[in-house]
């Protein structure tokens, strides 16, 4: 049996119920969720994907609010960049493709802030093309079944896409299914530091585990410097200040949120030039 069949079987008895696998989930949520889901766990975006819906139900709805709003509705989801480019995206939606999301990856990629994983994951999850989509569970999946190797190594799109084109199955439906499935065996079986081999449903057909699981020998990807103390944690606690405000704050509030003065003026610097906020010393921050 090839891997995407028992894969494929495997899923259809024991995958999770999201939300945004449900028969006609609208192209807009699956959108959101995919964008929501980068670096975010499933649990924490569930409820703040059904609230976002529920108030910006289709691309126009967002684009016809600030990019504040999204911001502040983002809340605590982290990487708050996402709902700027998810709010220039439903802008774009709406002026250049009458408020439906396009279906070709070509067009999706011209959206702002869209890259290829998430176009591919909109075409397939949405529409029902047949595309590879890779995420990291995918890659380690690929990396460990076909390639013997523990870990995936550095991310490349190139790479990464050809070896998922090359386990995709005929059927657009059965490919749609396997880029669902091999991406869950990735995050509830073979997962990075505990795999469940023993309930793997191609163990037998693993070249890693056919070599004795060998260490992995390639480049490592760099490790996330830790939250506490870091710019991330003073860019967050801005926002979160920002957030409960409705106009602007002063510069002297900020500056009582952090008491190191250069990574405090650094993190504003940053959000500043990304875009999460907007002001002045003379005329206080806020929200765009």
């Amino acid at each position: 049996m090839a891997i995407w069949q028992a894969v494929n079987d495997w899923f259809e008895h024991n995958r999770r119920e999201l939300p945004w696998r449900a028969d006609g989930y609208p192209a807009w949520g699956i959108l959101v969720s995919e964008i929501m889901l980068q670096q975010t766990p499933v649990v924490r975006v569930i409820p703040r994907l059904e609230q976002w819906l529920a108030r910006w139900p289709t691309p126009a709805d967002l684009a016809a609010s600030s990019p504040g709003d999204a911001v502040r509705s983002w809340e605590r989801l982290g990487y708050p960049r996402r709902a700027l480019n998810l709010h220039s995206a439903a802008v774009a939606i709406t002026q250049q493709h009458g408020g439906v999301v396009p279906s070709a990856v070509e067009e999706l990629l011209a959206l702002p802030g869209i890259g290829q994983y998430t176009a591919r994951a909109v075409a397939v999850f949405a529409y029902g093309k047949r595309h590879p989509v890779v995420d990291t569970n995918v890659r380690r999946v690929l990396a460990r079944a076909i390639d013997g190797q523990g870990d995936a190594g550095p991310a490349s799109n190139t790479r990464d896409l050809a070896a998922m084109a090359a386990q995709l199955p005929v059927g657009d439906e059965d490919a749609r299914v396997f880029n669902a499935a091999a991406m869950e065996l990735g995050a509830i079986i073979c997962t990075a530091r505990a795999p469940r081999c023993e309930v793997c449903p191609i163990a037998a057909q693993c070249a890693w585990r056919s070599a004795g699981y060998p260490a992995y020998q390639g480049t490592r990807r760099a490790v996330q410097k830790k939250y506490e103390g870091s710019d991330r944690q003073v860019r967050g606690l801005i926002l979160a200040a920002l957030r409960d405000r409705s106009g602007a704050i002063p510069g002297t509030m900020i500056d009582d949120l952090w008491p190191d003065a250069q990574q405090r003026g650094r993190a504003l610097d940053g959000l500043l030039s990304d875009g999460l906020v907007v002001g002045s010393p003379d005329d206080g921050y806020s929200l765009p």
